[in-house]
């Protein structure tokens, strides 16, 4: 089968990684798959030589690229809105099926242009993939439920062995509510015990979360680390990870968190309730009340067995649940129907 993947970006964040990971996977298992749009180069480190990129950072130049594959195409599929938009307009010229990502539990048209862009595409739209229960029952329309894969990291460390940091790994932009987390982290006191808050991402609200650390008192005791290409070393040797977006469509950071043996405390909310219901009641808080995420990271610093234990149901569910190859067996059975 030949698949062509969309996302109208020159970015490498969430969604392209989602891409990325997808994509990778279907080459091997045999299918000629082609991604438009997103950071090539970064996307190219996850799939390496099998997977065919071209420009598409706007709208323009995604439909520019698309006009060289369609004829080709099997299927399109296209991630967020403006790729949707684009790619119902290559379908037409081909008459090409058009399965869409739904990444974020919202509806289409929350502005004008959005709402004027639903209307061309909600109809066009062959076939709507979710990435969690929680944006299945938020979206317009029909959707067929597909968790992302992450892939397993074979060796991991023992709580023990561990760091003494917590970790974010988040855009800081205001639904990521990252003010939450870092109150959270004040309010468990784990400073006073050794404990360091790593922040790693950017985005519009780093200076005033930066100012807001130092007016806490927290200056020493928190990093602003930006962007970084080393997340995945990063989580090997943290304590724990702290997920504090209260609308997370599933959470990309909480995933590899869990393959990497990274124990997990996160916003009782959201896709966080999929990934880490049931785990342990340190796993979740009240996603509207720091103290209560303090004292979740409180309950897991005081005992590295039960971090263990945590990070061991983790693995496991993310290997049965989260894994690249049931990704793509599902997304190809979503292509097969609608072909």
């Amino acid at each position: 089968m030949n698949v062509v993947h969309v996302v109208v970006s020159g970015a490498f964040a969430g969604v392209e990684a989602h891409v990325a990971r997808l994509a990778r996977t279907q080459a091997a298992h045999g299918h000629r798959v082609t991604v438009v749009g997103g950071a090539a180069g970064r996307a190219r480190e996850t799939t390496g030589s099998a997977v065919a990129f071209l420009p598409g950072a706007t709208l323009r130049e995604a439909a520019t690229s698309l006009a060289r594959v369609r004829e080709d195409a099997d299927v399109l599929h296209a991630h967020m809105t403006a790729a949707e938009l684009v790619a119902v307009g290559a379908a037409r010229r081909g008459h090409l099926p058009v399965v869409a990502t739904r990444h974020f539990a919202q509806r289409r048209g929350r502005s004008v242009p959005g709402r004027l862009a639903a209307r061309v595409v909600a109809p066009r739209i062959a076939a709507q993939i979710a990435i969690s229960r929680y944006v299945a029952a938020a979206v317009d329309g029909p959707s067929v439920v597909v968790h992302p894969g992450v892939d397993t990291v074979p060796d991991v460390l023992r709580a023990a062995r561990r760091d003494a940091v917590v970790l974010m790994v988040q855009r800081l932009e205001p639904e990521k509510r990252t003010d939450l987390g870092l109150r959270a982290f004040a309010a468990s006191g784990l400073a006073a015990q050794g404990w360091r808050l790593d922040v790693v991402g950017d985005g519009a609200l780093r200076r005033s979360l930066e100012t807001l650390v130092a007016r806490s008192g927290m200056a020493d005791h928190v990093r602003f680390l930006g962007t970084r290409r080393d997340v995945a070393a990063l989580m090997a040797r943290a304590g724990i990870l702290l997920a504090p977006c209260p609308a997370e469509g599933l959470g990309l950071s909480v995933l590899e968190a869990m393959a990497a043996g990274l124990p997990v405390v996160a916003a009782r909310a959201g896709g966080h309730v999929e990934t880490l219901g049931g785990l342990d009641l340190a796993a979740l808080y009240e996603p509207s009340d720091p103290a209560d995420g303090g004292r979740r990271l409180v309950e897991l610093a005081a005992s590295p067995g039960r971090r263990d234990a945590l990070a061991v149901a983790a693995r496991a569910r993310q290997r049965e649940r989260y894994a690249p190859e049931s990704q793509a067996r599902a997304t190809e059975a979503v292509y097969r129907s609608v072909l």
